[in-house]
């Protein structure tokens, strides 16, 4: 009987734990079928990069691999998104992802890697269903928990799994979940008993202690993870704790913030090891631009706080321009978000902004939790399309091609999903105004005739059977519009765009045809000069990024083949291509290139060796 009251009063919790767990068994199976052990690719460097560090943290406990050559190549035998220092190359992306899946793979093996962000996706499915609880209601909760299972961009960038973003999102979900519970947990009114544990006052205030706890891990494993999301993320948690500084307190926030730092403890001491610094990473843009963050910043404090208020603007304009290094381009940054989100998802924009004016309507009637959820996306909003939209980002051969891989919608999964509460919004108020319920009750009709209670009974039980058809009829029509975005939805994620499921997975197969192709044909410590595959075939082979236009860098191929087989491996080559590079570009380095294999219609292989 226990169970079942539990069961009755959390159904839709039940309900999106089942749709969590088809969100996983979709996606997990979607990866099966893509990879397999013998053909471990992704289909970007970062990805492919990611996988081979975490898998190789979680075999040997190191992040970096000893490639001896390079201290006669001058360190340019890597994949893209690695750098070589010394002959040892590491990662240029943010820790996180390798140090929390590298520590699953030490006790789980490495098979499980390309599962563990569907695992997290679907654990994120459930947070965001329990956050959206606590700030807009059980129903609007329950409508999101299935847009969000369904929406493109979370569904794509969790089978490309491993990528950051979709964990970065899962662990800021859960953090924001426990960091707006650790204010609610503890309920002022309840009197505490001296030295008595456990009456209420004392379990809720545990209950808040945990809850911090919690939240703080969370959000420092997600800042470990991308790190770069502070920009955004830390703005947001001062909104909310300046909102909530009473319900917070000074213990709350102590607790939160020590096991947020003790969270980015593993990632600040790899940094410091492969890298020099507990603040640097791979990037060293990203590392100017932090040591320069730093810097202006204490000068900002310090003109403050001495009045010097003249050096202000030239250090707020520095701080700025370092944040935006890649400029700042408004109009570049709306025509993003134009293609990105107004036309990219058209059913999603028009509902979040017409549920987003319903709730300005009547916002006299809007309680605080509603004006620090729209404050704190506002502010998100903004930070987020103006930093990324300003960039041009080209992860499509066509330049002008706007689809789903494209960064921007990696980048925005925030965005997204601050959206889609807004649009449950609105269609809980849509349909619930199409059927205006009429409020009566007995008490309203013995009011009216109170000597003919049987009257009064009679009117009230067809004024409850007008209320259950038209509850009927109203949850029919939500469930039709949810069903609607899940159709479309799926179908664009599938092939909705050049980039869709089917596709990526149709192009994995020919890649996996090329990999075993140009493994057939080359040694084992073979080096591969490449544009385009240097992720398809590392670490199985060293590689290359390169092409033959700098005089510098054929220099260092002909030193490359003075000690191992060298190949290059890219378009196919006309013959009058072949005799330029032979008798002009390669003779002078000492160098021929003779095709080895013609791969497929667009690629060939070439070996290159030393004339002498």
């Amino acid at each position: 009987m226990k169970l079942a009251s539990i069961l009755k009063n959390n159904w839709p919790l039940v309900v999106v734990i089942l749709v969590a767990a088809v969100f996983f068994s979709g996606t997990a199976f979607y990866n099966a079928q893509v990879r397999s052990s013998e053909f471990m690719k992704w289909g970007s460097p970062d990805e492919n990069a990611n996988y081979v560090f975490a898998k190789k943290y979680g075999q040997t406990g190191e992040i970096k691999i000893f490639e001896k050559y390079n201290l006669y190549a001058e360190d340019i035998i890597h994949p893209r998104s690695t750098r070589s220092d010394h002959g040892n190359i590491k990662p240029v992306s943010f820790l996180g992802i390798i140090l929390i899946y590298g520590g699953l793979v030490r006790s789980w093996g490495y098979q499980m890697l390309p599962f563990l962000t569907p695992v997290f996706a679907s654990l994120g499915i459930i947070f965001f269903y329990l956050l959206v609880k606590e700030l807009f209601g059980r129903r609007n909760a329950l409508i999101s928990a299935f847009l969000l299972a369904s929406f493109p961009v979370y569904i794509y960038y969790t089978t490309r799994s491993m990528f950051h973003n979709v964990l970065f999102v899962s662990l800021f979900i859960t953090g924001l979940y426990f960091l707006v519970k650790m204010t609610s947990w503890e309920d002022p009114s309840l009197k505490q008993r001296f030295l008595s544990f456990f009456d209420p006052g004392w379990r809720n205030k545990v209950k808040g202690w945990l809850a911090a706890a919690a939240g703080g891990g969370a959000m420092g494993l997600a800042l470990s993870v991308r790190t770069s999301e502070a920009l955004w993320l830390l703005p947001l948690l001062f909104v909310l704790w300046i909102f909530n500084i009473k319900k917070t307190g000074i213990t709350k926030l102590v607790i939160a913030g020590s096991v947020c730092l003790l969270a980015l403890l593993p990632t600040a001491y790899w940094n410091q090891i492969l890298y020099g610094s507990p603040i640097n990473g791979g990037y060293p843009e990203m590392n100017r631009s932090i040591h320069t963050l730093a810097d202006s910043g204490g000068r900002l404090m310090s003109n403050t706080v001495q009045g010097e208020l003249s050096m202000f603007s030239s250090v707020f304009h520095k701080i700025t321009d370092t944040v935006f290094y890649f400029g700042f381009d408004p109009a570049g940054s709306w025509q993003a978000f134009k293609d990105y989100f107004l036309k990219m998802f058209p059913g999603l924009a028009a509902s979040a902004f017409l549920g987003l004016m319903l709730f300005l309507q009547f916002w006299h009637r809007r309680g605080k939790k509603f004006w620090v959820f729209f404050l704190g996306y506002l502010i998100v909003s903004v930070i987020l399309v103006f930093y990324y939209g300003s960039w041009k980002f080209y992860d499509n051969p066509d330049q002008t091609s706007v689809t789903i891989g494209n960064s921007y919608t990696r980048y925005w999964l925030p965005v997204y999903l601050g959206a889609i509460p807004l649009a449950g919004f609105f269609l809980i108020k849509f349909s619930r105004g199409l059927f205006p319920v009429r409020e009566k009750s007995i008490r309203v009709y013995k009011q009216k005739d109170p000597r003919n209670l049987q009257d009064c009974f009679r009117e009230a039980k067809k004024d409850n059977l007008f209320s259950l058809r038209t509850s009927i009829v109203v949850n029919s029509i939500r469930v039709l519009i949810v069903a609607g975005f899940i159709f479309f939805s799926l179908n664009f994620v599938l092939y909705g765009s050049e980039e869709g499921l089917i596709y990526t997975a149709q192009r994995s197969r020919a890649n996996k045809e090329i990999f075993q192709e140009v493994l057939a044909n080359t040694e084992r410590d073979a080096v591969v000069v490449t544009q385009y595959h240097d992720k398809l075939l590392f670490p199985e082979r060293k590689v290359v990024y390169g092409l033959f236009n700098d005089p510098n860098m054929i220099e260092r191929y002909s030193r490359i083949a003075e000690r191992l087989p060298l190949y290059y491996f890219n378009f196919s080559f006309s013959d009058e291509d072949l005799e330029y590079l032979n008798s002009r570009r390669l003779k002078e380095y000492d160098l021929n290139i003779k095709k080895t294999k013609r791969i497929n219609s667009d690629f060939s292989l070439y070996r290159l060796n030393l004339r002498r």
